[in-house]
């Protein structure tokens, strides 16, 4: 590292030694996972990949990423998707926002790339549902680019490494960035990034104690030679999530279900739904709203109380399972078949019906 450069990386944040990029590479040729994603470096796999992984974790991805590109093999299929399907092969993941995101990258790339995908950083990091670590994870692993992937694997190695007793901001996140590309290889830069995306999931891991014995870069980390490790990374205090309480109405008519459309902002925008409305019904306020619907109820099967967590709202559901005489047209009614391969269900409601 030039004079200039450990100049700019101390301004920036700590200086992680050089040496860091053999260690890891070295340690990587031997112990990286076999993730279907690193099977080839086509840009259009990784972004599928690292786009499911964002809140999700690898072994509930690998069957997703597998159907996923068995129905859109293509950047050019998933631009010409049906959104139903798309969404109905997401089903299960959550966050819906980043399939929706998924089909307007894809629309963009076909349209204003030729269906090549972009292979700057800059142009990378411009399209819809792609941050700062995406971006880089593509930039690197793509096309060789020396820019870093900083997710909280990533953010935890560097801290340990370097010894940052301080609150993980964004901030200190550009700074752990900025350090990081001081000691990118020029010509292993895809391997560096997954070398500390592997050594963080699997040897300096979050939870009990770290791996340290196994690590690659022991003697060279602050954290281990303090004995700091288990307090590294310092995170700021979680907000406790806001609880909403509902009432869901499953109603029946032979193998029928009624569902809705959600409206086109906030939370699972545009999904399928149960009926439902805030606040919790008794028996006879739930009645009285069935029957404003046009529902004729012929029995009230069941309550049941079912909770969802989702990261920043926590749900408390109180369902009514109702048998009703007719279909009244204020819902969209559709088998159970029909629900299972056609009708994405958000997991909030799927798990009430899976209930009955």
């Amino acid at each position: 590292m030039s004079v200039s450069d450990k100049e700019k990386a101390n301004k920036a944040g700590p200086v992680l030694p050089q040496i860091l990029q053999q260690r890891l590479l070295a340690w990587y040729d031997q112990n990286a996972r076999p993730l279907p994603w690193r099977r080839d470096t086509n840009p259009y796999h990784v972004w599928i990949s690292e786009i499911m992984l964002q809140q999700t974790g690898v072994e509930v991805v690998k069957a997703y990423y597998a159907r996923f590109l068995e129905a859109f093999p293509t950047i050019e299929a998933l631009a010409e998707a049906d959104e139903q399907k798309v969404l109905k092969l997401w089903e299960g993941l959550g966050y819906y926002s980043r399939a929706r995101n998924l089909m307007k990258t894809a629309r963009i790339i076909d349209r204003e790339y030729g269906g090549r995908f972009p292979d700057t950083y800059e142009e990378i990091l411009r399209l819809p549902g792609v941050g700062t670590y995406t971006a880089g994870a593509i930039a690197s692993i793509c096309f060789n680019l020396p820019v870093p992937a900083v997710d909280g694997n990533v953010v935890r190695v560097v801290a340990r490494i370097a010894g940052i007793d301080e609150e993980v901001t964004e901030s200190v996140k550009k700074r752990m960035t900025a350090s990081l590309k001081m000691v990118y290889p020029p010509d292993r830069c895809g391997d560096f990034t997954q070398s500390l995306m592997d050594l963080g999931a699997v040897v300096c891991i979050p939870n009990g104690a770290p791996k340290c014995p196994q690590c690659p870069a022991a003697d060279i980390c602050t954290a281990n030679r303090d004995g700091s490790a288990l307090s590294l990374p310092v995170k700021g205090r979680k907000q406790a999530k806001k609880q909403q309480e509902l009432t869901v109405f499953l109603l029946c008519c032979g193998d029928n279900i009624a569902l809705r459309r959600r409206e086109s902002g906030g939370l699972l925008a545009g999904l399928w739904e149960l009926p439902n409305v805030p606040g919790i019904l008794n028996e006879t306020g739930a009645a009285a709203l069935a029957a404003q619907w046009g529902v004729k109820p012929r029995a009230l099967i069941k309550a049941l109380r079912r909770g969802h967590v989702f990261t920043h709202i926590r749900w408390d559901m109180l369902c009514y399972v109702i048998e009703c005489a007719s279909q009244p047209p204020s819902f969209t009614w559709v088998s159970r078949e029909q629900l299972s391969d056609t009708f994405a269900l958000p997991t909030a409601f799927k798990k009430l019906i899976d209930a009955t």
